[in-house]
């Protein structure tokens, strides 16, 4: 069975994080988050703080090590 954690912003549920072996999806239920949509980070905490930015500010400012770990992730997928 996988593990899914809640994604709540300021008590707003805005969707999910299903633990996979290489790091965690990103399930979007709130619109303002469907750029996040499907993508895979490899820490919850990542999940957590993009979530949370893009959330409250409508952009998603990634740093460039993060990317990499995501694309890296992605490609496996």
């Amino acid at each position: 069975m996988l593990q899914s954690h809640t994604i709540d912003i300021d008590g707003v549920f805005v969707g999910a994080a299903v633990r996979l072996d290489r790091g965690y999806r990103f399930i979007a239920t709130n619109m303002r988050l469907e750029e996040l949509d499907q993508t895979i980070w490899p820490t919850l905490a990542d999940v957590q703080r993009l979530a949370r930015r893009l959330y409250l500010t409508g952009t998603l400012v990634v740093a460039p090590d993060a990317q990499r770990r995501a694309a890296s992730l992605r490609s496996v997928a």
